[in-house]
């Protein structure tokens, strides 16, 4: 609760919930705990869970990823984040994240999200152990989906790429691979996706884990969303990442780009800045 309320004083309306796979915890756990937080806060717009997730709970409970989807969105969920997806190869998926669900079932997870009218996001985490050729064949199976997605919904709403964060992980320990993507490298991949989504309106920097100087870079290079605020990540950040930013940083940060800093909602509907806005103490 002081989270979500601290949420609210910054300015910000959502909340990004994940979990990991738990043993026990089915999807009556997560459809009461969702129903709870819309009661107590029915403005909140939970973007929660990632397709490894419902897959695991679906395993759990002995049924298909849509009954599962159809609990949680009838329990309050708004949207389904990209998690997970790494790099969709099953290559490179059983030498990074063997415990996550394969490529094919994160794709079928997004498939049936779309066919409910689930809005959700796709993501690439890269610059380990794919070859160029599993990035590319990547970015063509998130095309793919989307353009399988009805007309009227919006399917991938954002596309956020970012490179591999070394810090701690086995990895790094075990095999001795390390984040190889240089700037240049990054702001090459915002183009890449830039055109080959056309279909998915929105490609995002993340500024969290290549800086401020590199995700003003990519607003020239196809990206036109610089990410949000974050009140507390626990993630990257303790795999390595650095950088953070308040929402006067963010804003003066694109305004020094050349362009004019939009607030939006989750569903990138535009918002107005609220007039008394609370400015974040950085803690995480």
């Amino acid at each position: 609760k002081v989270k979500i309320e601290e949420t609210f004083r910054l300015g910000g309306d959502q909340l990004l919930l994940q979990g990991g796979h738990h043993p026990d915890l089915g999807l009556s756990f997560y459809a009461d705990l969702f129903k709870k937080l819309k009661e107590l806060y029915p403005d909140l717009k939970l973007h929660a869970l990632g397709p490894p997730e419902i897959a695991h709970v679906a395993k759990l409970e002995g049924i298909s990823h849509t009954e599962v989807l159809k609990v949680l969105k009838e329990a309050g969920m708004d949207s389904l984040p990209g998690a997970g997806a790494e790099i969709l190869n099953d290559r490179v998926r059983r030498l990074i994240s063997k415990g996550k669900c394969g490529g094919q079932e994160w794709l079928d997870v997004m498939r049936a999200c779309h066919q409910l009218d689930i809005t959700t996001s796709a993501t690439m985490m890269f610059g380990h152990v794919e070859t160029i050729e599993e990035r590319f064949e990547h970015l063509v199976w998130i095309r793919q989906v989307q353009s399988e997605k009805p007309a009227d919904a919006n399917g991938f709403l954002a596309f956020i790429p970012w490179p591999f964060q070394d810090d701690g992980t086995l990895l790094k320990r075990l095999r001795g691979i390390s984040n190889n993507v240089t700037a240049d490298e990054y702001i090459r991949m915002i183009a890449l996706s830039r055109i080959m989504l056309p279909n998915i309106k929105n490609i995002q920097a993340s500024w969290l884990t290549v800086g401020k100087a590199t995700a003003q870079l990519c607003l020239h290079a196809g990206a036109n969303d610089f990410g949000s605020i974050m009140i507390e990540e626990n993630v990257v950040s303790a795999a390595g990442a650095p950088h953070r930013f308040t929402a006067n940083g963010i804003q003066q940060s694109i305004k020094a780009a050349g362009f004019e800093p939009q607030l939006r909602g989750q569903k990138y509907n535009y918002r107005d800045l609220p007039e008394h806005l609370e400015e974040q103490v950085i803690t995480y």
